[in-house]
């Protein structure tokens, strides 16, 4: 009898899934000082609210943090399960959008050019019938946050001091 298969170290994932990417001219620790601090959020993406409602350990804002976002009142809670400055942020949805089993992987990786952000997640519907639009919203909803937190990067790291 073998052993059984050992668990994937990421997690389930879910039957639906997206990738989105953009690129900045800023280095990856400069994009990453804006991923990886939840309240930067607000600085360079369209949410009025970020922040952390329960800390990583051993790290603030690492494995275990809980996270909130929201715009307008709509949002979600997020809890970190990957952490690893300045190329990888992991996070599972706790509650706030109808879908199972989400997650998202956020890579920050060194081009010769600047950054290359790769933001990627897989779900699960909750619904039956609503995984596709799902799917298609949450691709665009990570494009807008790919491209934003991009944009910003590159404006900072142009603007002098």
């Amino acid at each position: 009898m073998s052993a059984p298969a050992a668990p994937r170290p990421d997690g389930p994932r879910g039957r639906w899934s997206y990738v989105v990417r953009a690129r900045s001219s800023a280095p990856v620790e400069e994009v990453w000082s804006l991923l990886g601090e939840a309240a930067r959020w607000k600085e360079w993406s369209f949410l009025d609210r970020a922040e952390v409602v329960h800390e990583g350990t051993p790290v603030r804002e690492g494995v275990g943090a809980v996270r909130q976002f929201s715009s307008h009142g709509i949002g979600s809670t997020e809890e970190v399960v990957a952490y690893d400055p300045p190329h990888h942020l992991g996070y599972a949805i706790v509650k706030g959008f109808p879908v199972r089993h989400y997650r998202a992987d956020v890579r920050c990786t060194a081009e010769e050019t600047g950054t290359l952000v790769t933001w990627s997640g897989t779900f699960d519907e909750r619904l039956p019938g609503t995984g596709r639009v799902l799917e298609l919203v949450l691709e665009q909803i990570m494009r807008r946050f790919a491209t934003g937190v991009c944009r910003y990067a590159d404006q900072q790291h142009r603007s002098p001091g």
